[in-house]
């Protein structure tokens, strides 16, 4: 299932991580690991932010996802089930 994952990192852990030059490395492997379909950053609500979307083939697979943002940045983490146009079109064709 195509999941968003909102990574909403913690502003004085973060800096920490900026400080100390292991963001970059810290985010790549994360990437890496995760192998998302798209990967974007900025700031939302005035917080640094990783909107990720990745695909989950089982429920099981959220804490290995979220627990990086989690014990490394001190992220609020979201997740959310998301389509792109095709998934979207498949779904609705089978509503009639």
């Amino acid at each position: 299932m195509r999941v968003m994952l909102k990574a909403t990192l913690d502003t004085e852990k973060s800096n920490e991580i900026i400080r100390s030059g292991k963001m970059p490395e810290q985010v790549k492997e994360i990437l890496d690991r995760l192998q998302p379909e798209a990967a974007y950053f900025g700031p939302l609500g005035g917080r640094r932010t990783i909107l990720l979307v990745l695909d989950m083939q089982d429920s099981s697979d959220v804490p290995p996802v979220g627990e990086p943002f989690f014990t490394r940045m001190n992220a609020e983490v979201e997740m959310c089930p998301v389509m792109n146009a095709e998934d979207l079109q498949k779904g609705l064709s089978r509503l009639g």
